[in-house]
């Protein structure tokens, strides 16, 4: 996964009710309407947050009938997962730095 990809499903999930709607999606789908009561906000607010989540990749909508259902794209979380238990090693940063003269050492 492509650093941009990570910072912006990353940013999607920063927010605390993005995030506890991808946890209830990992339990199972669901409808709006059965978040906005979970939630307490307006049916167009959850909307703009699955709307978020959705440009992010982290869900998929699927319709049925006059209803649409939301459920974790299983396959992005975890690509989300894994890039975040495999971060690339920028220590040569601090080598760079101890070059120049500017690590800073508290003793």
């Amino acid at each position: 996964m492509d650093t941009k990809t990570l910072v912006n499903a990353l940013k999607a999930l920063a927010d605390p009710t993005r995030l506890k709607i991808i946890t209830l999606l990992n339990t199972r789908s669901c409808c709006v309407c059965e978040l906005v009561p979970i939630f307490g906000i307006s049916q167009p607010a959850v909307s703009k947050h699955m709307s978020r989540l959705k440009s992010a990749d982290l869900v998929i909508e699927t319709r049925k009938g006059q209803w649409v259902f939301y459920s974790i794209n299983q396959e992005r979380f975890e690509q989300v997962c894994h890039a975040l238990g495999n971060l690339p090693d920028y220590s040569h940063e601090f080598e760079k730095l101890g070059e120049q003269g500017l690590l800073v050492t508290c003793e």
